[in-house]
């Protein structure tokens, strides 16, 4: 019977510590810790003069730092479990912005419908022209505080081609080859041409 609560007090004690390891990850990192994060999602050239969104010590999403080019970075959310970062140039802003705003309204589910028809009803903007999405991501625990790279980062490259068709680009319109393009939305307005890391198989 002593063995039984033994081992029960050690399993207790085991989850306590990783919820207190998955509260530590949920904490909002130093501003200057986000911004190196946030700016490895960006090609070298754009990464010193990229304006960059984060939190402040409150969690709150504010600039952490103004920029001086056309790029924006995402530093990463802290109350996910993984740190994604993002990268785009700002005239995709409008776009991604509202979107940001109906997640924040718990609409993340509703946001690309009602995103379609703020396009449609010419309240909203996305570029007609290509536009690059950059992804960048990984876990904490791999995290370079110095630099803002992780061990285990992966990438994912996003290629806006509103109302593209998949035949056209002679691309597949849904994912096949782990690793391969593939046109997603084809025909919408936020058609886009999807880059996966080959080793994430057939996510989005």
């Amino acid at each position: 019977m002593k063995k039984i609560i033994v081992l029960l007090l050690l399993a207790l004690g085991s989850g306590s510590h990783g919820m207190a390891q998955q509260k530590a990850k949920r904490e909002v990192l130093p501003a200057a810790v986000q911004i190196k994060i946030a700016v490895q999602a960006a090609p070298t050239e754009f990464r010193e003069g990229a304006q960059v969104y984060g939190y402040d010590s409150e969690g709150k999403f504010v600039v952490l730092r103004a920029g001086t080019n056309d790029y924006i970075c995402l530093a990463p959310d802290y109350k996910l479990p993984m740190l994604y970062a993002y990268a785009y140039p700002k005239s995709l802003e409008p776009f991604m912005a509202r979107g940001r705003e109906l997640i924040a309204e718990g609409k993340r589910r509703e946001r690309d419908d009602i995103r379609e028809q703020e396009f449609k009803a010419g309240k909203l903007i996305i570029p007609q022209q290509p536009t690059m999405l950059y992804g960048y991501w990984g876990s904490l625990e791999q995290l370079n505080k110095e630099t803002g790279e992780m061990a285990d980062a992966k990438r994912r490259y996003v290629l806006y081609v509103p109302f593209a068709k998949a035949a056209d680009l002679g691309m597949a319109s849904k994912p096949t080859v782990p690793g391969i393009p593939w046109l997603m939305d084809e025909g919408s307005y936020k058609a886009h041409i999807m880059i996966n890391p080959a080793d994430m198989g057939h996510s989005h």
